[in-house]
């Protein structure tokens, strides 16, 4: 028995490739499955014939015939109610003409009785036989349906074809002042007008500037249309031809719309990120991401719209809190919460993820809440982080991967609506609270008279956290989410739409995506890494020297000195930076403490002291010119010297004596020149008097007579203690 039926349509497989297929829909069937009656689609002259049977299924089976799935008149065929109602008298007076032609069947697919059926029809209803001949072809095209002879605009005017310009004529609708006041009609646009235009899209609407089509429109005529210039008021201005041999706005309008590329034109327009967050196609949905609790948490932060005031000095204000919320994807469950003064960054990245793997109730009891496991029952991590461009695209979210198993995503440039989710919660944080408590900040623009909203600021840090706190832990309880999407097994357990809830369900029912750690490692991996050097003097770290009880046990920094330095692994809290934590090869970890020597940076931050040392490299770098410029003279100066030296003393040594004789006195001479220098050197602190005192002849006498005497005496003593001397006087170094 044949598989072949009514309505079934057959394309020819040509063998030639640049050949128009051959499709003709199947008509009628003969009932002894012999033969059958077909017509060529989309042949405009096309009348039914008969085939046999058997040939066409031989072509199916041989392959140079198939049976299309796809029927190109299935849009006419259920047309909108708008189409349907506008033209359906005109499909009830086509088919009133044929109704009793194409009932005749097999007779109507006779060429012989043909003819006859369709003039009586013809003289029937008053029209012409290849009015008939036109319906009966849109019936049998169309797979011989009613709807069949409905208007086939979509083939009018030649889709997907340009017209040609033609001079004697204006294309399209005549303007109001060629209708009322016989104005010439104005031009086509043709193919030099359209690179015009072409031109001008690409320079004065496809812009970042953004500007209207009127004014891209008008900057066209002005630097394309004109005529020539002239000077008005010292300004060179262009002269435009008359309106009706311009392309008007419509036009211009018109053949924009024709050419646009919405997505590149809205790309240059407004940019990729605008693009991407407004333009952009929503077809997906962020839960269907996550299997069950703990699959995704998607983590972000933003500056809370609120001034708050210093906990120490209320007349303070300290600005705008950071906050940093963690929240898993399935449930909506609100998973991690960190308000802080510190970021957006990894350090408050880090109290996040520490807190959502943290137990709750010691959390909210700081902040007088008193609550129950079940009221926030989020301990655990992730399999999957996914965050922005920020944070978690540092070397630091190595580290949830390498040692908690955590796979971390980044969103693309621009793309926070990647994490519509944990976004939505900030727009739900500030309707809820954040916009309502004092020292809000307000959307609207200040006038002149307006109190300075900052100034309205009344809370602490601790007390707007314990506001976020009491706003997360109502959020999760009680937050009716009328948009989820429910699964089909959510259906099936009637699952309300609370963030609780759903996390409860998940629990239960999809399990085993949340992972346990103990709080020391959670702590760990999320602590930022780096190397510190063992060296004699401490382990140096940014600069700093510390010390641990292992290094000092196993003699750390007299080996390093006594043979060479080496690296270790360190951990350390940014915002500590007395102490640092080694990573022990075998597990572990140990503290080690500043040194003393280095108190003086004891409080300070990690960034604070790389501030430091990066400034105190730029001012060497600063000041290196001056420094090589002070060396240059300096070396200048010593080689000046040292030739001049050379000169004198080449000057003073004969060409006669001998190497033997300059090294053999050595001695003699350094006591001869230390004599000199002494007597140079020596201190003389009484004023020598400028006159001589007057002496008698006899005192003067006496008086030699005396010195004499004593210079004798003085001589005996010098000869003996330059005797005791020269046996105990070492040997010379320069010998």
């Amino acid at each position: 028995m044949s598989n072949l039926s009514v309505g079934m349509i057959v394309e020819w497989i040509s063998e030639q490739e640049d050949s128009t297929p051959l499709v003709e829909r199947i008509l009628w069937v003969n009932p002894t499955a012999s033969d059958l009656v077909s017509i060529q689609l989309d042949e405009p002259l096309a009348l039914p014939v008969w085939k046999r049977l058997a040939d066409i299924e031989e072509a199916l089976s041989n392959g140079s015939a198939i049976i299309r799935v796809a029927d190109p008149y299935t849009h006419r065929l259920h047309p909108p109610e708008s189409f349907l109602l506008k033209h359906r008298q005109r499909r009830d007076a086509a088919w009133k003409v044929i109704e009793d032609v194409v009932s005749r069947v097999p007779d109507i697919y006779d060429e012989t009785i043909r003819g006859g059926l369709v003039a009586d029809a013809a003289n029937q209803h008053s029209v012409h036989k290849m009015t008939v001949y036109k319906y009966l072809r849109r019936f049998w095209w169309g797979g011989m349906v009613k709807n069949a002879l409905l208007p086939s605009y979509e083939r009018s005017g030649g889709p997907g074809k340009e017209k040609s310009a033609n001079s004697a004529s204006k294309r399209g609708r005549p303007t109001k002042a060629t209708v009322l006041r016989d104005a010439p009609p104005g031009i086509n646009v043709d193919d030099s007008i359209r690179r015009i235009f072409s031109v001008a899209f690409r320079l004065y609407v496809d812009t970042n500037k953004a500007p209207t089509l009127k004014r891209a429109y008008s900057l066209m005529l002005s630097n394309y249309f004109n005529v020539g210039f002239e000077v008005k008021g010292g300004v060179r201005v262009p002269i435009l031809p008359p309106a009706h041999q311009l392309p008007t706005l419509e036009q211009f309008r018109y053949w924009y719309k024709k050419q646009q590329d919405i997505e590149a034109s809205f790309t240059k327009r407004e940019g990729a990120r605008r693009f991407a967050l407004k333009r952009r196609p929503v077809l997906g949905s962020s839960t269907k991401m996550a299997f069950g609790p703990g699959s995704i948490y998607q983590i972000d932060a933003t500056i809370a719209d609120v001034y708050l005031v210093s906990s120490l000095n209320r007349s303070q204000i300290i600005g705008r809190p950071v906050v940093y919320v963690v929240i898993d994807a399935l449930s909506r469950m609100i998973t991690g919460l960190y308000v802080g003064l510190e970021g957006p960054s990894w350090l408050g990245a880090m109290m996040a993820l520490a807190n959502a793997a943290s137990d709750k109730k010691a959390f909210c009891s700081k902040y007088g809440i008193s609550i129950s496991d079940e009221d926030w029952p989020c301990k655990n991590l992730p399999m999957e982080i996914l965050a922005d461009r920020g944070e978690l695209l540092s070397r630091h979210a190595d580290e949830l991967t390498d040692s908690l198993n955590i796979t971390v995503a980044n969103a693309p440039p621009f793309r926070a609506d990647w994490k519509g989710i944990v976004e939505q919660q900030f727009r739900i944080a500030n309707e809820r609270v954040i916009h309502w408590v004092p020292g809000a900040v307000r959307r609207v623009a200040r006038e002149r008279g307006d109190l300075d909203y900052r100034l309205d600021a009344k809370l602490d840090l601790n007390a707007f956290t314990e506001i976020m706190i009491r706003n997360t832990l109502s959020y999760n309880k009680m937050h009716w989410m009328e948009w989820y999407r429910h699964d089909e097994f959510q259906i099936q357990s009637a699952v309300d739409p609370f963030p609780r809830t759903l996390w409860n369900w998940g629990i239960e029912h999809r399990s085993g995506c949340l992972r346990t750690r103990p709080q020391e490692a959670v702590l760990l991996a999320l602590m930022p890494r780096g190397e510190a050097s063992v060296t004699h003097l401490g382990i140096k770290w940014q600069g700093l020297y510390y010390t641990s009880e292992t290094a000092v046990r196993e003699q750390w920094f007299i080996r390093a000195r006594a043979t060479r330095t080496w690296k270790v692994s360190v951990a350390y809290d940014p915002r500590n930076i007395e102490m640092i934590y080694i990573i022990q090869p075998k597990g572990g970890i140990e503290a080690c403490h500043l040194l003393e020597k280095n108190q003086d940076f004891a409080g300070y931050m990690v960034e604070e002291v790389q501030d430091y040392v990066a400034d105190r490299k730029l001012r060497k770098a600063e000041i290196k010119t001056d420094i090589l410029q002070e060396r240059a003279e300096f070396m200048a100066q010593v080689d000046a010297v040292v030739k001049a030296q050379e000169n004198l003393t080449e000057g003073a040594v004969s060409t006669d004596q001998s190497k033997h004789k300059r090294v053999k006195d050595i001695r003699q001479n350094r006591r001869e020149e230390r004599e000199r220098v002494r007597k140079a050197e020596a201190w003389e602190l009484a004023e020598q008097p400028s006159t001589p005192r007057k002496i008698g002849s006899s005192s003067q006498s006496n008086a030699s007579a005396s010195s004499s005497t004593v210079e004798s005496r003085k001589r005996g003593f010098l000869n003996i203690l330059k005797q005791t001397r020269k046996s105990d006087e070492p040997d010379d170094p320069t010998n």
